[in-house]
């Protein structure tokens, strides 16, 4: 694919530095967030890689971006379950294929759907799933994440 068309807006990088959790911090510089605070330890953070119903919160989603993983994230307070099933099947195919993804709802988007990787996000009003699978295949486990090579 084309660099270009599947990366994203970059975002500048706000570290990874790891903070108590709760601990307050400065605002992320993109929603969801791309890089920054974030929890560390175990049970806490990074979540294991997976399919999510529930929020999960910017400081457990950044350690997983941290470690070269691909956050995938909805927001549709109108419903969209036949759209979530579809993205949900993309998800666990690429989590069978052993790639690091995660998949949340994440409340209070601009936008219904968000692909994140670290310094990256990318967003959109219509599921376009050759998008999605077009930014898992460019930023998974990329060389951009501080510590890509972690599990």
């Amino acid at each position: 694919p084309d660099p270009i068309t599947v990366s994203g807006q970059r975002f500048l990088d706000q570290g990874n530095r790891h903070i108590k959790e709760g601990a307050s911090h400065p605002p992320y510089n993109s929603i969801p967030a791309t890089s920054g605070w974030h929890y560390s330890g175990f049970g806490l953070a990074p979540a294991p890689w997976g399919v999510y119903d529930t929020v999960l919160e910017d400081e457990i989603l950044v350690h997983n971006l941290e470690h070269g993983g691909i956050g995938i994230h909805y927001d549709c307070p109108n419903g969209c379950e036949a759209l979530l099933e579809i993205l949900r099947s993309v998800a666990q195919q690429a989590l069978g294929s052993g790639l690091k993804v995660i998949m949340s709802p994440y409340p209070e988007m601009a936008f219904p759907f968000a692909l994140t990787a670290w310094n990256y996000l990318d967003t959109f009003h219509e599921l376009d799933l050759q998008r999605v699978k077009d930014f898992i295949t460019f930023h998974h486990a990329s060389g951009n994440a501080p510590e890509a090579w972690a599990p």
